[in-house]
């Protein structure tokens, strides 16, 4: 049993709205450019493929995509807009599909769903078991920003915007945290969500890919490529399956 929450029906309706900045052009465009250019016309797995924000264009641009996702709502979503691109309901530690791939990703910080390292090792795992020789993994993760944090305090603002606060609480021993979401309604109530995670540094992610047989090739600060520094406050990292 994956240590994911799974986003029920709720979560699933209001997700493309309560996410809508992420399907802006000038966010979803450098992505797909980059993930393009690195299937190059072949074949791609997105793991935690939620309702397609990232897959649906990406096969629209003649990636084969398939996803993996745990929440069916969240699939129901997806199929709603695309209903012949291939969704396998599972986690992504260990749900296996046909095929191998030229790419496999895992975007917008969803490792960090899976709460329990062994359990993040796994999907490394099972991205290079999926993976054609030669073939990437690649990632986009938040970097924790900690540092932002005094003796004492265990929380960060990470979203303030009007209608959506969020603040990030952590625990330093346990690389857990939470992200608290307030929503401001129409009829002026506000409306609460939190998620759990465990967060990772970009050295562990190296880590896991090294156990898992994977090359480091390259880390970024964002889609890009702009380059990754000790200031980043993410990283887009590849690794490549040995040939």
């Amino acid at each position: 049993m994956s240590s994911s929450e799974v986003w029920d029906e709720d979560i699933a309706t209001r997700y493309d709205a309560s996410s809508a900045e992420m399907f802006a052009p000038e966010v979803i465009g450098p992505t797909l450019d980059f993930l393009a250019a690195l299937a190059d016309e072949g074949s791609a797995l997105e793991f935690a493929i939620g309702t397609g924000r990232v897959g649906i264009p990406l096969a629209a641009r003649g990636v084969a995509v398939t996803g993996i996702e745990l929440s069916e709502p969240m699939a129901a979503q997806l199929r709603a807009k695309d209903p012949g691109l291939p969704v396998v309901i599972g986690d992504m530690a260990t749900t296996r599909v046909e095929g191998e791939f030229d790419l496999v990703y895992l975007v917008f910080n969803t490792i960090s769903n899976v709460r329990t390292q062994a359990e993040q090792v796994e999907c490394f795992r099972n991205a290079a078991r999926h993976l054609k020789p030669g073939g990437r993994f690649v990632i986009e993760l938040w970097v924790p920003p900690i540092r932002r944090m005094p003796p004492g305090q265990n929380a960060v603002p990470m979203r303030l915007t009007d209608g959506h606060l969020t603040f990030d609480t952590y625990d330093l021993a346990t690389q857990a945290c939470s992200s608290h979401h307030y929503f401001t309604q129409p009829d002026g109530t506000t409306l609460y969500s939190a998620g759990n995670f465990r967060y990772i540094w970009p050295a562990e992610c190296d880590l896991m890919a090294q156990l898992a047989g994977l090359e480091s090739e390259a880390r970024y600060a964002d889609w890009h490529r702009a380059p990754f520094t000790a200031d980043s406050e993410s990283h887009v990292s590849v690794w490549r399956k040995p040939v």
